[in-house]
């Protein structure tokens, strides 16, 4: 969030925190940023002080000092909070903020393993063409590779710290209340009609960045979360620049690079000749506003669902991990300038999402949905 004052004005917001059990990094490093470590911590520290944070929130609304806790609403791989709810007899909400199809796939990590398919059997099966197989066995997706699931199964650790996380995880999400997931039916139909049939309340009300732009603002401008602060001295910059010209590059809060890749992006991006936008951390930009300024014509990323949801989902043109200078010149002039990225950006407009997230739409009325048949169903 952006500090204690972005609540200003929020009278009924009461903002508490937990330890996570992590050792802080010397210097300025954020030992939030090395995710596996954070996962377990998470499996491991996180149960009792929320558990504590409750018990004490109860005993204050027994007193009269604050309002009971009614409902939790928790991210997805949280999955510590479903004890909690369970052990309070509270309902609880599980959030997907990624694509519904990382929720599908973290359903079926233990059939992969089952059928052997991971953990890889050596470092060799990176780059012998195993991980081109294509999958069967999750229902709701077509054509799906093994190298399209998350990076972390690449693993040839038998007890990967993520793959047990991400299992832990899904073994729980039946035990859920209700899921809500920020994307639209339209969008992924196939994942969410697999998972339709697998559980009762589910809710699609995204893409959010769009639903947030039909809440009036008054004091939500000052409302905003992000692992990293933002920076927004690039906008101006960006006006300057002609219509559909600029190349929007950025990796996310978490995604970590080789020196070797990030020199061979930088090479690629310089060689193409194209005014480009690069987002390094810590100091990330408020993406949206990127990503809707007239001048981006394309954008560079690692397919993380927060910045693929807010460039509505425009159908990508794959670099491989193993990244050279002439592949990255190549595709991003294919992007900009050539018949495939007009392709891609008709793709886009087709998929824009907004009748969703007006008054009406679909997710719109799944977010009421939630409200009423979930948040405020005990009443």
């Amino acid at each position: 969030m952006r500090g204690p004052k972005a609540f200003d004005g929020f009278t009924n917001f009461s903002f508490e925190t937990i330890p996570d059990g992590l050792t802080p990094t010397e210097g300025d490093g954020d030992v939030t940023q090395d995710i596996p470590s954070l996962s377990q911590s998470i499996r491991k520290n996180f149960l009792q002080p929320f558990g504590e944070l409750l018990a004490k929130l109860r005993d204050s609304a027994t007193a009269g000092l604050v309002p009971p806790v009614t409902c939790l609403v928790a991210d997805f791989l949280m999955s510590f909070t479903i004890q909690a709810a369970e052990e309070h007899a509270l309902p609880i909400i599980l959030f997907c903020p990624a694509s519904a199809c990382s929720f599908l796939v973290a359903l079926h990590f233990r059939t992969l393993i089952e059928k052997g398919l991971i953990p890889l059997k050596d470092e060799s099966y990176l780059t012998n063409g195993y991980l081109d197989i294509k999958l069967d066995c999750i229902p709701g997706l077509q054509n799906f590779r093994l190298k399209d699931l998350t990076d972390f199964i690449r693993s040839t650790n038998p007890n990967d710290v993520m793959v047990e996380f991400a299992i832990e995880a899904a073994d729980r999400f039946h035990k859920a209340s209700a899921i809500v997931f920020n994307t639209y039916d339209e969008l992924e139909s196939d994942v969410m009609n697999a998972l339709y049939s697998m559980f009762p309340s589910l809710y699609t009300i995204g893409p959010l960045p769009s639903l947030l732009n039909q809440t009036p603002h008054n004091h939500l401008e000052s409302l905003g979360s992000n692992l990293w602060k933002e920076d927004t001295k690039c906008l101006e910059w960006l006006e300057s620049k002609e219509p559909g010209s600029v190349v929007y590059v950025n990796f996310g809060s978490v995604t970590v690079m080789t020196p070797e890749q990030l020199l061979e992006i930088a090479w690629g991006l310089a060689n193409c000749r194209k005014p480009f936008l690069w987002i390094i951390r810590p100091d990330l930009v408020i993406g949206e506003q990127v990503l809707n300024h007239p001048s981006i014509g394309g954008f560079l990323t690692h397919c993380g669902w927060n910045s693929t949801i807010e460039s509505i989902w425009e159908i990508g043109i794959e670099i491989d991990t193993n990244v050279r200078r002439e592949e990255v010149e190549k595709l991003i002039n294919e992007l900009m300038v050539g018949e495939k990225g007009d392709k891609m950006r008709q793709k886009a407009r087709e998929l824009k999402a907004e009748e969703n997230t007006n008054p009406g739409g679909c997710s719109y009325m799944n977010l009421d949905k939630v409200i009423k048949e979930v948040l405020l169903k005990q009443y």
